[in-house]
């Protein structure tokens, strides 16, 4: 008698910072496949940090975001593509004019499996060119994720006017939709 093989998950969840979770949160937004992106703080060692706190360097956190994404709809592997394609992740501890360690470059592994994908993609970009330096990007593994304040979720949905989402995070949401307009919803 054969096994029935178990159905694959309906959700799992990935946690990336990407600089600013402002950009972060408006580019995996868009993504089908994608159920929900949470911006956050994760990657430090203060329990429930503020905005704040976090900003000022001390907590170690980063500003992130945790996807919830349905992996029947959209691979590990695919998110990762995404992530590397709307930031720079050769700069340490900045992105564009946002300086500091809380928006370095950071993918949080949940299960050795994300783990060995995200240090493939990086191995391979690395190799392939596909950056002018080498990527900075720190993978470490998943401990804890604070959400963020409430004025900063769906930012860009709510503020898209505003000088800074047009200048800094418009470009990247037309990047995403320029390089995977057939991956979005």
């Amino acid at each position: 008698m054969t096994a029935t093989p178990s159905p694959a998950p309906r959700e799992a969840l990935a946690t990336f910072g990407g600089g600013c979770f402002w950009c972060t949160e408006a580019v995996f937004s868009r993504l089908a496949g994608v159920l929900r992106v949470t911006p956050g703080y994760a990657g430090g060692h203060d329990d429930d940090p503020t905005y704040e706190e976090v900003v000022m360097g001390e907590t170690g956190h980063a500003e992130v975001v945790q996807v919830r994404y349905d992996p029947a709809k959209v691979a590990y592997a695919d998110l990762l593509e995404v992530f590397f394609a709307t930031h720079d992740p050769t700069t340490l501890n900045q992105q564009g004019v946002d300086v500091g360690t809380h928006y370095r470059s950071l993918v949080l592994w949940h299960d050795e499996a994300q783990k060995a994908e995200a240090e493939r993609v990086v191995k391979a970009l690395d190799a392939s060119g596909a950056f002018p330096d080498p990527i900075v990007t720190e993978i470490a593994p998943y401990r804890a994720f604070y959400p963020a304040e409430a004025y900063h979720v769906d930012y860009y949905a709510r503020n898209g006017r505003e000088p800074y989402c047009q200048r800094v995070i418009r470009p990247k949401v037309e990047k995403l939709e320029k390089a995977f307009g057939d991956r979005l919803r």
